[in-house]
């Protein structure tokens, strides 16, 4: 086979069931054995398989892989457990005869699709364990995917190719993790599949930056925005996001100021207030869009690693998303069903989101993206602004605006879909990222009084953003 060599679903399989190194198990619930059927139909099956199973009875579930962890049979718990089982069966069964000389791995998913009626949202989670080595340790992929096709046949056959893809990749390019990536959806159209998640460990795979390679997810349009926790742990969005209460802070973090933490800490305050406060339910956010990480058409991954982690080490979790709209940003949220969302938002950002030129490419203009942002469990909390000291400062009561929104925006404010942030630091506003960045470039030592300790320090200790004593 040739480097670069562009092969179909079903010469892939053939490729594994003729490389009598890979053998292994399928483990597939809720949308059939899809993955397998392709590799018993491409020929030569005897080579690749030594199991299939299917425990779609949840008693035969529960009995074969233990109660089901918070009885969410389509989770990334449920799908573990059957990785779990299913190579350690393996190894335990064929382990003597054959491991020697063999890659042993487990394919695994556990998927819903489509129902009759047509109105859930079908997604699954998919996994492989797999040795690259004969009796080395194993190593581990897993995604979760959101099926799109409205009809389940078409979503079985997405799931089937998926899933030799990925099968595919983790023996051909664990070497390259965005050839990884990308290979995934040979052959399926966008359209069709939507990956929000991905994460990979083990031995061979330990170079791997997981938070890398999700960028890399919405970098190449497999999905709209991903999403990892404080410890760098990236997380699928609706196990984070559904029926939440979330507050979302959007902004470039190159680096934090004091004034983006004053919007957080006094945001968060009158968020406590306006919605109540259980930690359980309660998640918050901040956002860097794409564009904010874009450099002459590319990023920096060491300029995007240093900002999360400058976020991470002040306990924030971190979303990275393709919505430079804020109210495309909103529709998404809601997907997961989301109790209440607030979005704190500067003043002088806020400026553009009532600005028509935005909006000249909407049917509706702004009256249509402004009816997606508003809807009744989203507010924007207005943090004031000032360009320097000198300005007057600017919240919701002499927002600048044309004469044709005004009072669209009078109404927004008067019913409580706009509101202010009263509590703040009035010195901290002109305190912007670019202003920081500029100064560390000149060497101004002033820049230090601009940012949290804690991120002063983070700078200098780590040398970021140019800085140069």
């Amino acid at each position: 086979m040739k480097e670069n060599e562009f092969l179909d679903t079903n010469r892939k399989a053939l490729v594994i069931n003729l490389d009598d190194k890979i053998y292994g198990s399928f483990a597939e619930i809720g949308g059939g054995q899809e993955v397998a059927r392709f590799f018993f139909q491409s020929g030569g099956a005897s080579g690749t398989i030594a199991k299939t199973i299917s425990a779609y009875d949840m008693v035969f579930s529960d009995t074969t892989y233990g109660n089901c962890p918070n009885e969410r049979y389509v989770s990334e718990g449920r799908l573990l457990q059957m990785m779990d089982k299913e190579f350690e069966n393996l190894v335990n069964v064929l382990g003597k005869k054959r491991q020697k000389s063999t890659q042993f791995f487990s394919f695994c998913n556990t998927v819903e699709t489509i129902n009759y009626k047509k109105d859930n949202q079908a997604h699954g989670w998919i996994g492989v364990r797999f040795q690259i080595n004969p009796e080395s340790k194993p190593n581990e992929v897993i995604l979760h995917v959101w099926l799109h096709e409205k009809d389940r046949i078409l979503q079985q056959n997405t799931l089937g190719e998926l899933g030799v893809n990925l099968i595919y990749a983790c023996f051909f390019h664990y070497k390259h993790p965005n050839k990884f990536l990308k290979s995934l959806i040979e052959n399926i159209s966008s359209d069709r599949i939507e990956i929000d998640m991905i994460r990979m460990t083990g031995p061979e795979l330990d170079y791997v930056d997981n938070r890398l390679l999700a960028l890399q997810l919405v970098k190449n349009k497999m999905t709209s925005a991903t999403m990892f926790n404080r410890y760098g742990t990236v997380l699928q969005p609706s196990d984070v996001l559904y029926k939440k209460n979330i507050m979302i802070l959007r902004g470039s973090f190159r680096p934090i100021t004091y004034a983006g933490f004053d919007m957080l800490k006094n945001g968060f305050s009158l968020f406590k207030e306006d919605v109540g406060f259980v930690k359980e339910k309660t998640v918050v956010l901040c956002e860097m869009t794409l564009h904010n990480l874009l450099n002459s058409g590319d990023f920096d991954e060491q300029d995007f690693l240093d900002r999360v982690d400058i976020l991470s080490g002040m306990g924030q979790n971190v979303m990275i998303s393709n919505f430079q709209e804020f109210y495309k940003l909103a529709i998404w949220l809601r997907r997961f069903k989301t109790q209440n969302i607030r979005m704190i938002v500067g003043a002088l950002t806020f400026r553009n989101v009532i600005d028509n030129k935005y909006y000249t490419h909407l049917k509706g203009g702004i009256m249509e993206a402004l009816g997606n942002l508003f809807m009744k469990n989203l507010k924007v909390y207005i943090y004031p602004g000032r360009e320097n000291e000198k300005d007057e400062i600017i919240n919701t009561g002499n927002m600048p605006m044309t004469d044709d929104v005004k009072y669209l925006y009078k109404y927004l404010v008067s019913n409580g879909y706009i509101v202010d942030i009263k509590n703040f630091r009035q010195e901290v506003l002109p305190y912007f990222s670019h202003l920081v960045l500029k100064k560390i470039h000149d060497k101004d030592p002033q820049w230090e009084t601009m940012v949290p300790k804690y991120v002063s320090d983070f700078i200098k200790t780590k040398r970021l953003f140019g800085y140069n004593p």
